[in-house]
Parts: C-alpha cells; sequence; structure tokens
C-alpha cells in the first residue's frame, strides 16, 4: 500500500478537528473513516473521495477525475482525483467536504480495532 504522505497530511489537517475520525491503511493507501464509514483518502498520488453512486457521475465530468478502481473493478460510490485537481488547499478541502457531506447521511459504524 503505497500513498503520498504529503497529501496525507494535507487531509489529515482539514480533519483535524474532528473526534469521530480514524485513519486506517485499506484499498490500496490510507484511507479516513468518519463515525466508521470510509469518507475519503490517498491512494498513490491521487485522492479517493466517497461521493455516492449519484453523485459519482457529476464529480467524473469535473476535471482531474476519474473511476476509483480496486482489484480490477470500479469502486461504485468511489472517485479518484488526480494532483492537479487538489494542487490548492480551497480545492482539496472542497472534495473532502463532499466525503464528509456523503458520509454525514449514513449510520454510525463500529469501528474495528486490530485485525
Amino acid at each position: 500500500m503505497s500513498y503520498d504522505p504529503e497529501a496525507a497530511e494535507r487531509v489529515r489537517r482539514l480533519l483535524s478537528g474532528r473526534d469521530d475520525v480514524v485513519e486506517r491503511k485499506m484499498v490500496g493507501g490510507l484511507s479516513f473513516l468518519v463515525n466508521g464509514n470510509m469518507c475519503c483518502g490517498v491512494t498513490g498520488t491521487a485522492l479517493m473521495v466517497r461521493v455516492g453512486a449519484d453523485g459519482r457521475e457529476q464529480a467524473l465530468r469535473e476535471p482531474h477525475v476519474r473511476l476509483m478502481e480496486f482489484a480490477g473493478r470500479a469502486l461504485a460510490g468511489f472517485i479518484c482525483v488526480e494532483p492537479a485537481g487538489f494542487a490548492v488547499d480551497d480545492a482539496l478541502a472542497r472534495w473532502v467536504q463532499r466525503g464528509l457531506d456523503f458520509v454525514s447521511g449514513l449510520p454510525a459504524k463500529p469501528v474495528r480495532t486490530g485485525k
């Protein structure tokens, strides 16, 4: 699992004021879970964001956005944003907020500890 530590730190700073965030290495990178639901993360150099099945098509029309693939298949409800799409802090904050907006409508899940 590889991910850009600088991008991960930028996401971490955005989420630092919350007490419901857990970091977990998963889906090929570092994921940020909010209330037990994957919200966003970093895989390779890309930002992964959970936008939901309904939000995915809209997000894919934006520059620097592609389907998120894992284990050879597209993950429904997730997209990846290439570095150019979140190079400035405002753009990163908007993408992370989209993930937060989506997971805020989901029921909380217990976070597993250990493996």
